[in-house]
């Protein structure tokens, strides 16, 4: 009866005419193994698995069982599992009691090579997953950037294009992880230096529906008016202009600032900051108190 199974289990996988990583290796043998003896491997490049797609695995996987094996390796008295994770956990699901298995001699580089590759064959990673995996090939086993191209059939350019998302804000890594936005309309947020400004174009990006292209165009704009805000702002930043500034600080016990329009007249406005609806209200009071008085402070400056 296993026999049969076996060649009904290879007979289905030739029709799928589907070649994989694991298809692909020598001397392949299949072991019905019990599912205790599996351990998930904790350095696999796959961190994040949809449930949704889990769960239509895991009931197909009770109606027709596990067609392809899952690739282990032998660690003591347990099997670590190189490929096939989203099987082993469908199969735990549907209480399986023991799975196909193909277990091969990986040394633990090898082992995350071919983790990586049946991930990306098969389009299972996120863009932050994929960053991190070759992040880690490079960090832990020293390959470098051509090494990698050349084991996994990725250009260079690419790899460090993708290694290049891990310097974008958290939350952003976070809307690509979750599939709000995509690589294209990412990779132009690399051009703004803060984390704030990152984070504010990539609400601009989703709540605008913008394409790659657009999003392009709207980071050179935010840059373009920082450059501006800049330029008109420095020429007035003079001596007596903070001198000013720490006046009207000492008097209001806030933080204050001047910011000056463009032009040759002297226009621009006064920001006054506060921390809380306490300080808010101190600062009304005080206002209104100087405006009762009719106490009024004269203060000259040049710009």
């Amino acid at each position: 009866m296993a026999m049969k199974q076996k060649k009904e289990r290879k007979t289905l996988m030739a029709m799928m005419g589907e070649p994989s990583i694991e298809t692909a290796l020598p001397d392949r043998e299949i072991h019905e193994l019990p599912i205790g003896e599996l351990m998930p491997n904790e350095d696999q490049p796959r961190k994040n698995f949809d449930e949704q797609s889990l769960a239509t695995l895991a009931e197909s996987i009770k109606n027709l069982g596990i067609f392809q094996p899952i690739v282990v390796r032998k660690q003591k008295d347990k099997y670590q599992i190189v490929a096939g994770e989203r099987r082993y956990r469908a199969a735990l699901t549907v209480g399986l009691e023991t799975v196909p298995v193909v277990v091969k001699n990986y040394n633990t580089e090898e082992m995350t090579e071919v983790a990586l590759v049946e991930n990306l064959q098969r389009e299972g990673l996120d863009p932050i997953e994929e960053a991190l995996a070759y992040q880690g090939l490079m960090n832990t086993y020293k390959q470098t950037q051509e090494m990698i191209s050349a084991r996994l059939g990725r250009s260079r350019s690419y790899i460090a294009n993708m290694m290049r998302l891990l310097k974008l804000a958290a939350s952003v890594q976070k809307d690509l992880i979750e599939g709000d936005l995509t690589v294209g309309q990412a990779r132009p947020l690399l051009a703004l230096r803060s984390a704030a400004q990152q984070v504010e174009a990539a609400e601009r990006i989703k709540e605008g529906e913008l394409s790659a292209r657009q999003a392009e165009q709207l980071v050179k704009a935010m840059m373009s008016k920082k450059t501006k805000a800049k330029e008109t702002e420095e020429p007035h930043n003079t001596a007596e202009v903070r001198a000013l500034v720490d006046r009207l600080k000492l008097s209001l016990g806030s933080p204050v600032s001047i910011k000056f329009r463009a032009g040759k007249k002297v226009q621009g406005k006064i920001e006054i900051a506060f921390s809380s609806e306490s300080e808010l209200e101190r600062l009304i009071a005080y206002m209104d108190a100087q405006e009762s008085t009719g106490e009024e402070e004269t203060m000259e400056f040049r710009v």
